[in-house]
């Protein structure tokens, strides 16, 4: 029996409506960070590093490169052109006086919330649209839709 790959039509047609919406916002949502990156003019390893920087605050070389499953090499280039652009600082680390801690500068994140907080408030605008009950029901959708994804990484 031949089987059908995954992105088929046919296999979409078995496919939920909803799920494809998500699937279609999965997609859009890259597509946004694609264009947060072109704002901050960076790569998309560069943009992530400076999500973490962003999210969690000053962090270590190492600890930059673990988050980004890459190596320390990659990520002193990466810290290197970040820095060349103006959109991390680096400071003696004060436990290791051989090290560094990468910071974001309040400038890059102001530009990149400058981005990313108006998409979030409108996302967060959209909820306005549904009672409570409603809300609840989306929440819980997201949830697990959150654990089944968890669920299957490494699979």
């Amino acid at each position: 029996m031949q089987t059908q790959p995954e992105d088929s039509p046919a296999a979409r047609q078995s496919v939920r409506p909803q799920s494809l919406q998500l699937r279609a916002l999965v997609e859009l949502s890259g597509e946004f960070e694609k264009h947060l990156a072109r704002q901050l003019t960076v790569n998309a390893t560069d943009l992530e590093a400076m999500e973490h920087l962003i999210q969690a605050g000053p962090l270590s070389p190492t600890e930059i490169a673990r988050r980004l499953d890459i190596s320390t090499a990659a990520v002193t280039s990466a810290i290197d052109r970040l820095s060349t652009l103006g959109h991390v600082d680096r400071t003696p680390n004060p436990d290791d006086r051989r090290g560094v801690i990468v910071a974001a500068t309040p400038g890059s994140a102001a530009k990149a919330m400058s981005v990313l907080l108006p998409m979030i408030y409108a996302v967060d605008a959209v909820l306005d649209e549904f009672d409570s009950n409603e809300q609840a029901v989306i929440g819980r959708y997201l949830e697990r839709v959150s654990e089944e994804y968890s669920a299957h990484i490494g699979e």
